[in-house]
């Protein structure tokens, strides 16, 4: 469930995944790398939190962690060096290496 006193705080219990606790320390590590603003990352994630509210998502751990993958795709978009483009081409072959990959084995590109 989100936590009211911090809207932005992950839910609690923290994650179901560990991809979810990935996706946090990747937005952490863009921060600090000084790809945007911890202001950015507070912004685009509470807009993608309310268009969720608005869409009449549930608040669930899924609906925080759609909303922190949305808004680290978001923030992608805006860097310099790689293009929508070149990041939905990226985006499928992932996909399609995970599609083949195995139960239990490591996605290899």
């Amino acid at each position: 469930m989100l936590r009211p006193d911090d809207p932005l705080a992950p839910p609690t219990p923290g994650f179901d995944a560990p991809w979810q606790a990935q996706a946090l320390a990747l937005a952490d590590a863009m921060v600090a790398a000084g790809h945007f603003t911890a202001a950015d990352w507070a912004t685009t994630l509470g807009a993608a939190l309310a268009n969720a509210k608005d869409q009449g998502a549930p608040d669930t751990l899924n609906t925080y962690y759609e909303a922190v993958l949305g808004a680290l795709e978001t923030l992608a978009d805006t860097q310099p060096g790689l293009s929508a483009s070149a990041r939905r081409t990226r985006r499928q072959a992932w996909e399609a290496a995970y599609r083949r990959t195995p139960h239990g084995q490591p996605v290899k590109l």
